[in-house]
């Protein structure tokens, strides 16, 4: 699309505003937009908008394609799996770390740590945990020590701007166990600190139920069933649970929810 017939379409909708079914123009603004080049659409979003405003259409450009502003820039969604039978072993050891970096205006996923971790106390998976988790002895045999992850993580934050004190940051996860419990404790347990960004963070049972009305007894599934949503993958997989927190998150911030810190400072 050329930057001569970007114009001539904006003054299209310019011109038609008024006569479109109000039911029909955000369908006919999306398209628009969807095939102006980004000089024409930056250049003449005051003008649509004002143009729209005029017409009794108020939500702005910039509104088409974001949510309601949130408290961080960064949502960092976390979910741990880790050595497990039945009864439980002692102590359980992280086996995978996932994060995905959410943007907090758009909810989109912008960058994924994942990495699997080698047990040290009981190295050998319980047959129990591959059936839970989908991860198999291959892919833990091998791989770094809890210690060398968390330096890649500290690496990872610095490389994508999360350390910077302007930017405002919360790792996300479905509970409190994962930094509650199962960090802190293994890090005890080895002799290792704990980052204070690790400190602080949004259980997103509690933020569902502040957005929802009710408790989520299932987790994950009865939060994606309450939003109508489709399951992503396996459950217990971190990866994928990380996966369906950030499309719950999406669909809450789409809905005008404004997520918070839910976990008291250590």
């Amino acid at each position: 699309v050329s930057d001569a017939s970007g114009c001539s379409m904006i003054a299209l909708l310019h011109t038609g505003a008024a006569k479109f079914p109000r039911n029909l123009l955000p369908r006919a603004r999306q398209a628009v937009c969807s095939l102006l080049p980004a000089g024409v659409l930056k250049g003449y979003r005051s003008i649509v908008s004002r143009k729209l405003a005029s017409h009794g259409f108020g939500a702005s450009m910039a509104a088409m394609s974001s949510f309601p502003p949130q408290r961080y820039h960064y949502f960092l969604v976390l979910d741990f799996e880790a050595t497990c039978d039945k009864p439980q072993i002692h102590p359980q050891e992280i086996i995978e770390f996932p994060i995905l970096k959410l943007n907090g205006r758009t909810m989109e996923i912008e960058s994924t740590f994942h990495m699997y971790v080698q047990p040290v106390v009981h190295p050998q998976l319980t047959p129990f945990c591959t059936e839970l988790t989908g991860i198999i002895q291959g892919m833990v045999d091998g791989q770094p020590s809890l210690q060398q992850v968390l330096e890649r993580v500290d690496e990872w934050m610095a490389k994508e701007g999360l350390l910077d004190p302007s930017v405002k940051s919360i790792f996300v996860t479905c509970g409190d166990w994962d930094l509650k419990v199962m960090l802190p404790g293994q890090c005890q347990y080895l002799g290792l600190p704990v980052a204070d960004y690790f400190k602080q963070w949004i259980n997103l049972k509690k933020a569902y139920s502040f957005a929802m009305g009710s408790w989520p007894k299932n987790g994950l599934l009865d939060m994606n069933k309450g939003l109508n949503l489709q399951h992503i993958g396996r459950p217990h997989s971190g990866i994928d649970d990380c996966k369906n927190i950030a499309n719950i998150m999406k669909t809450l911030a789409h809905r005008g929810f404004i997520f918070k810190q839910t976990s008291k400072p250590f």
